[in-house]
């Protein structure tokens, strides 16, 4: 990701605020944040000078160029975040839309990796790409004249190779980060492990791009204005990626706790012709939270909706029957007894719901798992 990738959501929808669509590129939504416009024109006034040393008879146009430079700089970063997106399709993962910024781009990925090689070839073929190009720009760089071809064609070079260089330091929320965690998850098989390690590595990659203009006498080197502005800009957003990615570890720490059996309420099975009243009465009767409908043969068909129940005034009880306030259990909706963690929580998220039927190996019903009972343990946890 340049300099990183953004995860998660779910399918395609409406640009988010401050962003538009710029249209579709493999199948994947690219949209253009606000401030994208902002960094193109910055790229253009710093660049136009340079570009007037190489093609002074341009005058004014050479901030046209410039503007000319700095989209073809973002095309590279388009590439370098389609090349994220290609490899997560290529493991069957969702993407939503790639998003072009200030700081370059987000490739915005459904759900994760679910290994370690998988999470390592998603990041790594972004930086890999970068700078691909980068030395593919370099090939006929030596063999042009100087003017405004070889200028360009020598930025391109530098800024692809700058960004594939930078993007393998090895903290979140970079690539290389990423790459990171994904060795150390393989080796230790502890994903956790893997996130806190590059979180650190993120958050002292942030203090280091913050110190830069400090030290860049010590180089030789003579910092300016925007070196300080930029390094506070860069260090500010890897310390905030790479604080998230370690409240991210933290909870992660604690989702082995969030268990469907322990959360889950008790429930019996009624045929789908029972009065609600009596539904609502063998229940109390048998110390049960939720009522599951089932056909004659015990198949579960409905859950009945305790806020159904609870809003059907109770002189009408009697009268309505538990199928009527019964959702039924379609695709996902039905759910292992011994799911936990992390594999919980994307079964639901995979089919939102407000309740589940757990079921155990043999099909018997276990329980119903209550979307807000898994809130408030997580919440807790």
């Amino acid at each position: 990701m340049s300099p990183a990738s953004a995860d998660r959501a779910r399918s395609h929808r409406a640009s988010a605020p401050g962003t538009f669509r710029l249209g579709t590129v493999a199948g994947v939504d690219v949209t253009v944040a606000n401030s994208w416009f902002l960094i193109i024109g910055l790229i253009a006034i710093l660049a136009a000078p340079r570009i007037l040393v190489v093609a002074p008879d341009l005058g004014g146009w050479a901030y046209l160029a410039g503007i000319a430079l700095a989209v073809l700089l973002y095309m590279s970063v388009l590439l370098h975040e389609v090349s994220h997106a290609v490899a997560a399709r290529a493991f069957d993962m969702r993407v939503n839309s790639i998003n072009l910024h200030f700081l370059g781009g987000a490739t915005e990925i459904e759900g994760e990796a679910e290994t370690p090689w998988r999470e390592f070839v998603i990041a790594v073929v972004g930086p890999l790409t970068s700078l691909a190009l980068g030395a593919v720009a370099l090939l006929p760089f030596a063999a042009l004249e100087d003017g405004l071809l070889r200028f360009t064609v020598g930025a391109l070079a530098l800024m692809n190779l700058a960004v594939g260089a930078l993007n393998l330091v090895p903290g979140l929320p970079l690539d290389g980060g990423r790459v990171l965690q994904a060795a150390i998850w393989g080796a230790t098989k502890r994903r956790t492990l893997g996130i806190t390690v590059a979180a650190w590595g993120g958050r002292l990659a942030g203090v280091a791009a913050i110190a830069w203009p400090m030290l860049m006498p010590f180089f030789g080197l003579t910092p300016d204005l925007l070196d300080y502005v930029f390094g506070i800009i860069v260090g500010m957003f890897l310390w905030t990626g790479a604080s998230q990615a370690l409240q991210v570890a933290k909870l992660r720490e604690k989702l082995p706790d969030i268990k469907a059996r322990r959360i889950a309420r008790a429930a019996i099975g009624v045929p789908a012709d029972l009065p609600a009243s009596e539904g609502v009465r063998r229940a109390q009767e048998a110390n049960a939270g939720s009522l599951v409908v089932v056909t004659a043969g015990g198949e579960p068909v409905g859950i009945v909706n305790e806020q159904a129940v609870r809003s059907t005034p109770p002189e009408r009880l009697p009268w309505v029957s538990c199928g009527d306030l019964a959702r039924r259990v379609e695709d996902g909706l039905s759910l292992p007894a011994g799911l936990e963690g992390e594999p919980l929580l994307r079964a639901m998220n995979r089919t939102p719901a407000t309740e589940y039927v757990l079921l155990e190996p043999d099909g018997s019903i276990y329980g119903v798992l209550v979307t807000k009972d898994v809130d408030a343990a997580f919440g807790a946890a």
